[in-house]
């Protein structure tokens, strides 16, 4: 460790003062560095750089001087959208206000960018901005294959307010799936805690009761294709990743096309298309201003194509607006349904909620 004795010259000077007389390429910033850390000492005390040195003490520091801090990197400047990207964004716009707009996220388009992944929401948000001061912002997700209503913020103080409506559940979202075959139980709860799979890298959840997060998605079967699939309507409690998708499999049904957590078995033949079949069908949720925003999203072509091959009336699908009822004072069985409408083989009506 490098040493030296303060000289006459040097009396009442500030140590960064000496290092720039003595050691021109240590500058202020490594000392300051060496200081916080105490490697830089005056007779075997801590030293600051604005510590004043007097002549006959001894002075160390460090051999290895420290490689300067990385520069934060400047964010790349965004590329212009091209008129039919501007077109494209602006087209799938449903709702427009002051506080909030909305999309009707069409399935295979990313929320958010990551790896391969060149188009995506987040990339069209300039085409968004309207009369807005500044580009809308992201407040919620939705899966890549996943469609229907997603909400963006106008303003970074109607940002805040919805993240925390999302946050507190507040936040009303209701989804329609298609699903193999039909549930035992018409409707109810869906109580199973996910984890992350081990061995995913993340990109896989499965149900965990000892390490999970709680999970709880309500449901109900709007109509059903025999025993060959259903409709069924989500109602998530929380706010797992994936946790519509991995619940459904749980109980044994998955949402058609949901391969990764349906396997090969995860798809209907005759025609109906393989891909997810899970649409954000409405959302509900209050605004900064006191006024109340309650929209919903068509569905994309590949299940309206399917419901219709199937024989279900989008009409059938009538909002159940209805404060959901508080659970059961008992905890209830984890990968089942708490009952709360018919059971699988008594007489009801197509549509019956």
């Amino acid at each position: 460790m490098p040493s030296a004795i303060i000289a006459e010259d040097d009396d009442g000077i500030r140590l960064d003062r000496w290092f720039h007389r003595h050691a021109t390429d240590i500058s202020f910033n490594i000392v300051s560095r060496w200081s916080k850390t105490g490697a830089v000492r005056l007779d075997g005390a801590k030293a600051g750089p604005g510590d004043r040195i007097a002549a006959g003490q001894t002075l160390t520091w460090p051999d290895a001087i420290p490689e300067p801090a990385a520069a934060r990197p400047i964010p790349a400047e965004r590329p212009p959208l091209s008129p039919e990207q501007i077109e494209y964004a602006q087209s799938l716009v449903i709702h427009r206000d002051q506080h909030a707009l909305v999309i009707n996220k069409p399935p295979g388009l990313a929320t958010q960018g990551g790896s391969g992944i060149t188009t995506h929401v987040d990339g069209l948000l300039d085409a968004l901005q309207f009369d807005a001061a500044s580009r809308p912002r992201l407040v919620h997700r939705l899966d890549k294959d996943t469609s229907g209503v997603l909400l963006l913020a106008r303003t970074a103080r109607a940002a805040a307010f919805f993240a925390k409506a999302f946050a507190s559940r507040d936040a009303r979202k209701s989804y329609w799936a298609l699903t193999l075959g039909v549930p035992d139980v018409y409707a109810g709860d869906i109580d199973a805690p996910l984890a992350k799979q081990p061995g995913t890298g993340g990109e896989k959840m499965h149900v965990d009761p000892e390490a999970g997060l709680k999970a709880r998605t309500r449901y109900r079967m709007i109509d059903k294709a025999a025993d060959r699939a259903a409709w069924i309507e989500f109602m998530p409690l929380t706010g797992r990743t994936h946790q519509i998708r991995v619940h459904a499999a749980a109980i044994g049904h998955p949402i058609v096309g949901d391969a990764k957590y349906g396997g090969k078995e995860a798809f209907l033949t005759g025609g109906i298309s393989r891909k997810l079949h899970l649409h954000a069908r409405r959302l509900r949720i209050d605004l900064p201003d006191g006024g109340k925003l309650d929209v919903t999203a068509d569905l994309p072509t590949h299940i309206a194509d399917s419901f219709r091959m199937l024989g279900f009336d989008p009409a059938l699908g009538v909002p159940v607006d209805e404060t959901p009822p508080p659970p059961p004072k008992k905890a209830p069985r984890r990968l089942s349904s708490a009952t709360s409408g018919n059971r699988r083989g008594e007489r009801r009506s197509r549509g019956q909620r």
